[in-house]
């Protein structure tokens, strides 16, 4: 199942990519609702465009595949299932980045949300994931640290 969970948000990562930067001139814009708009960015840098231009994307590329190792290498040693399925939804994510990466030399971003003037970055299906993967990796750790502390006082 988690291997299935894998494969189905890098697909759906890679369709929604393909879907806007077929049809979606880019850098436009097209309002879905007040505060959200479908959008045609191409980050070449990491997180909201973080090092844009300062970096080869050839050193990203190694960064990031050395993430995705490590990933992969704490996926198979993880004990709890809760870690284990934060990890691969982290993993489905950062593999659905890499692959824009690998592909094009930049991360193809698409949803767009604001406040008046607030914009938040554009983000995609990938950075959905790796944010998921990232809390509920957050909670578990919170949790196993709390029974933890709660044996240890018995």
């Amino acid at each position: 199942m988690k291997l299935f969970t894998l494969f189905l948000i890098i697909i759906l990562d890679q369709i929604s990519k393909n879907i806007i930067n077929k049809n979606l001139p880019i850098n436009s814009r097209y309002e879905i609702l007040p505060f959200f708009e479908i959008t045609n960015i191409h980050n070449t840098g990491i997180s909201f465009g973080l090092f844009s231009g300062i970096f080869s994307q050839w050193v990203f590329i190694i960064i990031i595949g050395l993430i995705i190792i490590f990933i992969i290498y704490w996926f198979f040693n993880a004990k709890e299932s809760m870690e284990k399925w934060a990890l691969i939804i982290i993993l489905s994510g950062a593999l659905g980045n890499y692959i824009d990466r690998l592909l094009n030399n930049y991360v193809i971003d698409f949803l767009y949300f604001h406040y008046n003037d607030f914009y938040w970055p554009a983000f995609n299906v990938a950075d959905i994931a790796i944010t998921i993967g990232v809390f509920a990796l957050i909670i578990d750790t919170y949790k196993n640290y709390k029974n933890r502390l709660k044996e240890n006082n018995e």
